[in-house]
């Protein structure tokens, strides 16, 4: 139940920081350097924001390093993000999932899913980089 719980904390830390920054995305850096350049350069802040709302769920929640129980975090958080990307996809740009999906740059959408990937794994991750410690 820890395991869900800090999933869902983990979720709405990184999705703030993706909805502030996705603001000043689409309203300062898209209109002066294009969709995708302005979504590549805002990956190293999402990774640095990831990187850190993992960690604050581990050392909050003290989790247990198993593998079960940080997976269980990160895909708990990863499924809450899908779900509301596009919840806001359909709802705030009147698209459906298939709009959605063809509407993303090829390259920055690509980078996009390793990030998802990278969001689903972190909290493992620093399981793994504090045992080595």
């Amino acid at each position: 139940m820890k395991a869900i719980t800090a999933g869902i904390a983990y979720f709405g830390l990184v999705f703030a920081a993706g909805f502030a920054m996705g603001t000043v995305r689409v309203l300062f850096l898209v209109p002066s350097l294009g969709e995708r350049f302005a979504e590549l350069l805002e990956m190293p802040f999402m990774l640095v924001a990831t990187w850190w709302a993992a960690r604050f769920v581990v050392r909050h929640f003290a989790l247990a390093r198993a593998i079960t129980v940080r997976l269980t975090t990160g895909l708990v958080g990863l499924a809450l993000l899908l779900a509301a990307e596009i919840l806001l996809a359909a709802v705030l740009q009147d698209r459906s999932l298939g709009d959605y999906i063809t509407s993303r740059d090829p390259v920055s959408g690509t980078v996009y899913l390793a990030m998802l990937g990278l969001f689903a794994a972190m909290p493992l991750i620093l399981a793994r980089r504090t045992s080595q410690a």
